[in-house]
């Protein structure tokens, strides 16, 4: 398809363009960039409120509207996000090791460029800015396919990105929007594997199954979020109530919020009609196992489709177990390998909750909602990968690079 041949092309030029550029040129454009979106909002906001207004016609969902919606507050917080991406270290370039082999031969590993990063993602046009932040700092060049449903905000936060490159003499093609949001000009660009060195879907099972299925190019899997958190017959009620009513409630939509409590039988009778409590002033629907029922009438039955499914809504699921051993099976039968949590003040239970678990981010007597890259300290991050490959778990600078080998010699021939 000429239209993705010709994106692809100006991306791999932009890509080594960008190689040269020094940590001081990075982080100054970045920080027009962040000032070029402020000055910007008012436009950005118009666009989006088109975006908006199509979602509520679609039926679009509450929590999906959130996830859609741009303010001048949540604008400000995505330059936050560059202006974080500005303080961290700078990681291309650096020599990570250097061993002289008995020949006399030095040879180093050198932090580099993954090339062209292509991202794919559904209503979230707060991806647009974070992607391109972390992307353009790891001297990385970035082509973006946003849903239909953000296409509007997304043209404005790119036609802004645009313009502050430009202004700072640095290729606008770093940043290129696929502004075609047919679903066959996606799957094309899945396969434009001539210039594409590594594609990251974000959003829904049903997207990532999609590229998993189609690509041709490399894929990170930012895999969907059934989070649980383990109410342990060691756990302290008056932590417990908070964080399940904070990793539940706070945002629905988002992939690190809690679908899922498992309870140990000991604390279930107090603790199931704490957290129903909480629940029910809270319009949040329990579905258990007969266990649960029995000790709240608010807790309707479950279905073992339940204990799998990300909810992004006001349901929660619960499963009352006899043991510490018994919740790890359970949890890690159904997890998607994103987050779960343990409260207990139990430090041998705690241990052995972060050593089984078999997930990306393990907590202990904490919210799940601090999987983000943003509160790790990353600034902003490019997902969230539930994959077990060089990048786990909120995928910040260090997950765009690759590293190649440096071997100085003096002479030297093989025999």
């Amino acid at each position: 398809m000429e239209y993705l041949d010709n994106l692809g092309q100006k991306a791999k030029l932009a890509s080594r363009q960008l190689v040269v550029l020094g940590q001081i040129e990075k982080n100054n454009a970045l920080l027009h960039i962040s000032e070029k979106l402020l000055s910007n909002a008012e436009q950005i906001i118009k666009a989006n409120d088109i975006d908006m207004e199509n979602a509520v016609k679609a039926g679009m969902s509450p929590s999906l509207q959130d996830r859609l919606k741009l303010t001048k507050e949540r604008l400000e917080g995505i330059a936050e996000g560059i202006r974080q991406v500005v303080a961290l270290e700078d990681p291309i370039g650096e020599v990570i090791s250097m061993k002289e082999r008995p020949n006399g031969l030095l040879i180093g590993q050198k932090r580099v460029p993954i090339g062209v990063i292509g991202i794919i993602y559904e209503s979230r046009p707060n991806v647009t800015v974070d992607a391109f932040a972390l992307t353009f700092k790891t001297s990385n060049a970035v082509i973006l396919r946003g849903g239909s449903d953000c296409i509007n905000s997304n043209i404005a936060l790119v036609n802004a990105i645009k313009e502050a490159l430009t202004e700072c003499n640095i290729t606008p093609d770093a940043i290129s929007l696929i502004e075609n949001t047919d679903r066959e000009v996606a799957k094309e660009f899945m396969r434009l594997n001539k210039y594409v060195d590594l594609l990251i879907p974000r959003g829904g099972a049903g997207l990532i199954k999609t590229v998993v299925e189609n690509a041709t190019i490399p894929v990170i899997e930012t895999g969907t979020g059934n989070c649980h958190i383990y109410i342990d017959k060691d756990a302290d009620l008056e932590k417990a109530v908070p964080i399940i009513k904070n990793a539940k409630l706070q945002r629905l939509g988002v992939c690190n919020a809690c679908e899922s409590l498992v309870i140990h039988k000991d604390i279930a009778p107090k603790a199931v009609k704490e957290i129903a409590q909480m629940l029910k002033e809270n319009d949040c629907e329990i579905r258990g196992d007969e266990t649960a029922r029995t000790l709240s009438d608010y807790v309707v039955p479950a279905t073992d489709e339940d204990y799998g499914t990300e909810y992004l809504a006001k349901i929660i699921s619960a499963k009352v177990v006899d043991s510490l051993d018994e919740a790890i099976e359970h949890i890690n039968k159904y997890s998607t390998g994103h987050s779960e949590a343990i409260i207990t003040e139990s430090y041998q239970s705690s241990q052995r909750f972060l050593n089984e678990i078999d997930s990306a981010c393990v907590y202990v007597n904490a919210s799940t909602r601090f999987t983000d890259g943003f509160m790790f300290g990353f600034g902003a991050e490019i997902g969230i990968s539930t994959q077990k490959i060089h990048a786990r778990g909120p995928m910040g600078l260090l997950a765009l690079t690759s590293t190649k080998y440096i071997i100085y010699g003096n002479g030297q021939i093989r025999e």
